[in-house]
């Protein structure tokens, strides 16, 4: 019983560790209407990166694959981190995009 108890403790331990973590961007900031054409592209830029993890921590990871082995909630909150963290990005693009064109940033 007692060795019972101490795998379930490593088990969640281990699924605890292998969530994804995902960045979550503020889709508007107090810096916005002073960002130069250059920063707006730079953001841009940094903000596909950022998807692109957000979309690999949705797919078939390590994380995710201990997460449903050990721990599946572990594995539903990975996806819905990364889906909110992937909203987000899209929201701040959107806002970057309105930017980009009222700077008439070629």
């Amino acid at each position: 019983m007692k060795t019972k108890i101490v795998l379930a403790a490593c088990a969640a331990m281990l699924s605890l560790g292998a969530c994804a973590t995902n960045t979550k961007v503020a889709t508007t900031q107090l810096s916005d209407a002073s960002l130069t054409c250059q920063q707006i592209a730079s953001q841009d830029k940094e903000l596909d990166g950022i998807l692109e993890k957000a979309q690999h921590n949705k797919g078939v990871s390590k994380a995710n694959v201990a997460a449903v082995l050990l721990f599946w909630p572990a594995a539903v909150g990975n996806y819905m981190d990364a889906d909110k963290a992937e909203e987000l990005v899209v929201k701040r693009k959107a806002v970057l995009k309105e930017l980009h064109t009222a700077k008439s940033c070629g």
